[in-house]
């Protein structure tokens, strides 16, 4: 087999029709569009979804979900994930350099939820406490500075 002898498989290129040419030619007259309506005539077509006027699909389904474009600037940290931070100061870069949190996450809040036996210090504005989790850091001799 040879470059210069590969041809399409049979009937794979089929030539165009020409419409418009005659009763004779198959495709005179109406050119397969029909009679008359939208169809019919030229650039004339319905949007996408359009069913008639019968209420489209997508509008008869419910509407649900909501997904929050804030969810993925937003992370939490339990206080047994807090155990794994290398030292005592926490701070957001810190949380993102030990793969703790994820690296577009702006805020964190710690949430009480395992135990702290270290002494941390959160030192960053962006990294918050719920009152549970607070008072456990801060029982445990940690405190929070931001």
């Amino acid at each position: 087999m040879r470059l210069n002898t590969i041809k399409p498989g049979l009937g794979a290129k089929r030539t165009r029709l020409r419409v418009g040419r005659g009763a004779s030619a198959g495709q005179g007259k109406t050119c397969g569009r029909g009679v008359k309506g939208q169809r019919a005539r030229k650039g004339g077509y319905h949007k996408v979804g359009f069913e008639g006027g019968q209420m489209p699909l997508q509008r008869r389904l419910p509407k649900i979900g909501f997904r929050s474009a804030m969810k993925a600037s937003r992370a939490e940290l339990t206080l047994s994930d807090l155990m794994r931070v290398e030292g005592t100061e926490v701070t957001l870069a810190g949380l993102i350099e030990a793969n703790l949190v994820p690296e577009n996450t702006k805020l964190v809040k710690i949430i009480l939820s395992g135990r702290v036996a270290k002494a941390y210090i959160v030192k960053d504005k962006a990294v918050t406490a719920t009152k549970g989790a607070k008072s456990a850091v801060e029982s445990a001799g940690g405190r929070f500075e931001a």
